[in-house]
């Protein structure tokens, strides 16, 4: 890979995977490490659909900002979703065992707490963070949408 390796632009993150932890006192929780590793020091918390918060790095915040709300500023729908995710957006410092404190309206756009637990799902790009009951309901809603639409679905 030794010369192939200068021509790389960047290295590519992948996010994926489901990882469940447990909100502590102060609305703490711990980003897992392989998503820490992969989205840096430097991260941004924001309101996400359907209930979730999602958690983007700082370098890939303006890209998917910039697909979100590409259109004209008259456009009621962009302004309403520039409001819904940026108006909502927060950075996110770590402390030294990797936890963050969840600002308490993302708490409540998820519909989580302290003591809770909530789901980390990998999705590429960026990372959602749901509260567990959200998730479980949600997933077995889209799986049952896939089988409906005849989509194999891999649950085991």
């Amino acid at each position: 890979m030794g010369d192939q390796a200068k021509y790389l632009p960047f290295k590519k993150i992948m996010l994926i995977g489901e990882y469940r932890y447990r909100i502590g006192l102060k609305n703490r929780v711990a980003l897992p490490k392989k998503f820490r590793d992969d989205l840096g020091e430097q991260v941004v918390a924001m309101r996400g659909y359907e209930g979730s918060i999602m958690v983007v790095s700082r370098k890939n915040w303006s890209k998917l900002v910039e697909e979100a709300i590409g259109g004209p500023l008259t456009d009621p729908k962009v302004r309403d979703t520039a409001r819904f995710l940026m108006g909502s957006a927060h950075e996110i410092e770590f402390d030294a065992q990797g936890r963050f404190v969840l600002p308490q309206s993302l708490v409540e756009h998820a519909g989580t707490a302290a003591g809770e637990e909530v789901v980390f799902v990998g999705l590429g790009r960026w990372v959602e963070l749901w509260s567990s009951d959200r998730w479980d309901s949600r997933l077995k809603k889209v799986i049952s949408q896939q089988l409906r639409h005849g989509r194999p679905i891999e649950t085991t």
